[in-house]
């Protein structure tokens, strides 16, 4: 694959990563929908140590509906939510596919938090789910 480079809506952070995205999901639990102002979160999961960051995101200390930290990183100018940091997972960051470049490679390889969708959301039944932040099967 190629660089994965994105930013924020205004430009002042930037990411880049050599790196091949290790996951594609789609979340859909409440803090997700709240920090997105939308019914899920895309996200792409990359390792820590590949990815560059350039600007300073503001951090939101939060604690997910599985009871882990969640640092949640975004533009303190333009307010979009950039990638998150994940207490449960130390060895990813995880970017917002809609902050990427080029989304046009994005596409989900699983869903979870199921339990939490919003019931007009259909799921692709063909792509592996679960109802909580347990591994999707």
């Amino acid at each position: 694959m190629a660089k994965i480079e994105g930013g924020c809506l205004c430009g002042a952070i930037r990411y880049s990563s050599d790196a091949d995205p290790v996951m594609s999901t789609v979340c859909h639990c409440s803090h997700c929908q709240k920090q997105t102002g939308t019914s899920f979160s895309t996200i792409v999961g990359v390792p820590r140590e590949a990815l560059k960051v350039e600007g300073t995101p503001k951090v939101y200390n939060d604690t997910a509906d599985s009871g882990g930290k969640v640092w949640r990183n975004f533009c303190p100018d333009c307010g979009s939510p950039v990638f998150s940091d994940c207490e449960r997972i130390p060895s990813l960051l995880f970017i917002k596919a809609g902050t990427l470049d080029d989304r046009s490679w994005f596409e989900p390889g699983s869903h979870i938090w199921t339990g939490s969708k919003q019931p007009w959301v259909e799921l692709d039944e063909s792509l592996p789910s679960s109802p909580d932040g347990s591994r999707p099967s």
